[in-house]
């Protein structure tokens, strides 16, 4: 007697899924999955306008990929100040957004993707995570409003769906005012890259 009744059990679960860094051939798709997920006025949102022409951090965008290719998740974390604190910016992450296909969702993919985008700022070094959702759903990694009080987007938000991570005790505790972008530029990025060719 074999230990499943039939291969036919796992006809309609969701085939395996790898974390990648992403790739610019994922760049399409991405698009498209985030289009889906969060409808077209994804782009107005507060914290489009901080990645707005900006890079992802460095080693910090990912994609989870099918053994197929196709791309079923995404998210991006980005370069910010988390206001100032005595003076000096405050350097921190924005994380988002994150995105799962349809398919996958409730295949704890979403999961998968947030602890290795944590997991990956905390190798390099960074200190704090901020990002805007639902408390319910980041509470369990870690997330809260506790040290977003005295912060806020440069458009409409929702304080309660603030929220940070330290990855670096105390990193965020006096941190005052408003998020702002300090990645690279996109057009940046391009210069440099003809100025190498």
């Amino acid at each position: 007697m074999t230990a499943f009744v039939s291969a036919s059990a796992f006809a309609d679960a969701v085939p395996f899924a790898a974390i990648v860094g992403e790739e610019s051939g994922h760049v399409p798709a991405r698009e498209a999955l985030l289009d889906a997920a969060m409808g077209p006025g994804r782009t107005k949102k507060s914290s489009e306008q901080i990645r707005a022409g900006r890079l992802p951090a460095n080693g910090l965008a990912f994609s989870a990929v099918r053994p197929d290719g196709s791309l079923v998740g995404t998210v991006r974390l980005w370069n910010v100040t988390a206001g100032t604190k005595d003076g000096a910016n405050v350097p921190a992450l924005l994380l988002g957004p994150l995105a799962v296909s349809p398919e996958s969702q409730g295949t704890g993919l979403g999961g998968l993707i947030m602890r290795h985008a944590i997991a990956e700022a905390a190798r390099l070094g960074h200190a704090a995570i901020l990002l805007v959702g639902d408390p319910e759903y980041y509470g369990r990694f870690g997330f809260s409003a506790a040290k977003t009080g005295s912060l806020s987007m440069p458009g409409p938000f929702e304080p309660r769906r603030l929220l940070a991570l330290e990855l670096v005790e105390a990193a965020l505790d006096g941190a005052d005012g408003i998020i702002a972008p300090t990645g690279r530029f996109v057009l940046e990025a391009a210069s440099a890259m003809a100025i190498a060719a």
